[in-house]
């Protein structure tokens, strides 16, 4: 499997580009602000050819180059339906700093031509690889996580890839601070969605470095103040 990764635009979200292979159909996650010159870079590089842009959710710093690039390549681009309103009013989801980084810009933001929606749930067969799609809401309403075998034997003991957007990070979690957020469903998204899953799978996120789910379930202090609380299994539960 090929994965390249860059930190696009000025708030550095990690965009990737996934494909099975040089000279193969790839799918492009998270193309945020500038993002579109470093996926033509990467396209040209190994011969790729862009089918889908995935959105692990609508804040503009991850979905900022989704028109562009969709369009450049004729690709689908699939977003939850909680966050779909963001691809034309990403204002809508902004904090005031991060707003106030685009006072007296002249930027309009229309869908993609091609615009498909993602369910809780939901198997993705794009480009030659699987995707996994879990509903992670409480950073947007319609945040989704991605996961995708890793089947590369050779290498070191990796079941998957967790492409996790701003639900996790190395040592930290998404804010819920801004519009659309929502602090207990980040909890139970967390206890539901991430800490059941196999430490060896690795977890790339929207900003800063990759990590592990077994370092972050080892190390992250979220993640063990749920443990600790017993409201992992509570929410795990259903009650």
């Amino acid at each position: 499997m090929l994965i390249a990764a860059f930190p696009a635009g000025p708030w550095a979200t990690n965009c990737y580009v996934a494909a099975t292979g040089p000279g193969s159909e790839c799918v492009v996650i998270d193309p945020g602000k500038d993002a579109a010159s470093g996926v033509a870079d990467v396209v040209r590089e190994h011969g790729l050819k862009p089918v889908a842009v995935l959105l692990t959710h609508g804040h503009i710093d991850h979905m900022w180059s989704v028109t562009p690039v969709a369009g450049a390549y004729d690709a689908t681009a699939w977003i939850h339906p909680g966050d779909r309103h963001l691809l034309t009013d990403p204002m809508a989801g902004l904090s005031p700093e991060s707003a106030s980084m685009l006072l007296g810009g002249d930027y309009q933001f229309t869908e993609p031509d091609d615009v498909a929606e993602l369910a809780d749930g939901a198997e993705l067969e794009l480009a030659g690889l699987r995707f996994v799609v879990d509903h992670t809401p409480g950073h947007t309403a319609g945040s989704v996580t991605f996961r995708t075998p890793w089947d590369d034997l050779s290498g070191p003991d990796i079941s998957e890839l967790m492409f996790s957007g701003d639900l996790l990070f190395q040592g930290s979690i998404g804010r819920t601070d801004l519009p659309g957020g929502d602090h207990a469903a980040m909890l139970r998204s967390l206890a539901s969605k991430v800490l059941p899953l196999a430490d060896n799978i690795v977890v790339l996120p929207g900003h800063g470095e990759q990590t592990s789910i077994g370092r972050e379930r080892a190390t992250n202090p979220y993640l063990l103040d749920l443990v600790d609380s017993g409201d992992a299994g509570r929410v795990t539960r259903g009650l």
